[in-house]
C-alpha cells in the first residue's frame, strides 16, 4: 500500500512538470547566479519520518554540490502496536520488538538542473544524488512489566524486552524512552540515495521544494530490530522530503 502511494505521489509530480513544459514558454532567467544554498526538510519515508539539513553551492550554472545531515527513524515493515487485553487504559507497545534503530546520515552528492525556471513562479527540476556514512544508533527496548510478587499480590517493573519470558500476559506497554539509553550502541555503514527535486518558491532568493526518490542503508551485519523473524543488514525506503530555505 505505502509503494503503491508513493508511485502514484510520483506520477502526478512527473505529470505536472510535462504539463508545466507544454504550456509555458520558458526564457532563461538573466539575473545574477546564486551560488550558495542552505534548506532544511521534513522527511516522510516508506520505514518511518525524520529531518534534515542540506547546504548546496553552485558548481555551474546547471550543477550542484551538496552536503547533507539526516536524522531518520528506521522501523521495520512487519511492527504493529498492540495493547494488552487483559487490561484496560495500559498503553500500546510493538511486540516483538527487541531494538530501536535511529540513523543520523552525513554524506555528499550532486544535483543536476534538468530545466530551471524561466520566469518567477516557475518550476525547476533537478536530479540529485548523494552518499555517504549512514551512523545506526541502536537502543534497546524497555517495557513496562506485571510481575507476581506472591499468590495475591502484583507489581509493575520496567524490564528490558525478553522474548524469552516477556508475553502479551505480562506486558502492559512501553516504558520511557530514556531507559536503554546507557546501553545505546552505534553501529556505522554506508548509504545511497537518488531522487528528483521539484522547486517552485516565486522568490529568487528562497527555496520552496519537494524532493522524492529513494534510499538504500546498508551496514555490516543485521541490526535486530525484531524478534521471530530475520532481521537483515539493509534497509530500503522510498522517501519524500518537504524543503525550505535560502538561496544567496
Amino acid at each position: 500500500m505505502i509503494l503503491r502511494r508513493f508511485f502514484i505521489f510520483v506520477f502526478l509530480l512527473f505529470s505536472s512538470v510535462l504539463y508545466a513544459q507544454d504550456e509555458n514558454v520558458f526564457v532563461e532567467d538573466k539575473t545574477e547566479l546564486l551560488r550558495n544554498e542552505m534548506s532544511f526538510g521534513a522527511i516522510l519515508h516508506s520505514n518511518g519520518w525524520g529531518i534534515d539539513v542540506r547546504r548546496c553551492r553552485n558548481k555551474t550554472a546547471y550543477n550542484k554540490h551538496l552536503y547533507e545531515i539526516e536524522i531518520v527513524g528506521m522501523n521495520n515493515p512487519k511492527e504493529y502496536k498492540t495493547t494488552n487485553p487483559y487490561y484496560d487504559n495500559e498503553g500500546s507497545y510493538i511486540f516483538g520488538k527487541l531494538n530501536s534503530l535511529l540513523l543520523v546520515r552525513t554524506g555528499t552528492g550532486f544535483q543536476k538542473i534538468i530545466y530551471s525556471k524561466g520566469e518567477r513562479g516557475g518550476l525547476e527540476v533537478r536530479m540529485c544524488y548523494s552518499a555517504g556514512i549512514s551512523w545506526g544508533f541502536v537502543k534497546p527496548v524497555y517495557l513496562d512489566i506485571l510481575k507476581s510478587t506472591n499468590f495475591i499480590a502484583k507489581e509493575i517493573v520496567v524490564e528490558k524486552y525478553d522474548p524469552e519470558k516477556h508475553t502479551v500476559d505480562n506486558i502492559l506497554g512501553k516504558a520511557s524512552f530514556t531507559n536503554g539509553l546507557n546501553e545505546l550502541k552505534i553501529n556505522p555503514g554506508g548509504y545511497a540515495k537518488f531522487g528528483f527535486n521539484f522547486e517552485f518558491a516565486s522568490s529568487d532568493t528562497e527555496i520552496r521544494a519537494i524532493e522524492t526518490g529513494v534510499c538504500l542503508d546498508g551496514f555490516f551485519k543485521p541490526i535486530p530490530i525484531m524478534a521471530f523473524i530475520e532481521n537483515k543488514p539493509y534497509f530500503l525506503s522510498f522517501y519524500v522530503n518537504i524543503l525550505w530555505g535560502k538561496k544567496w
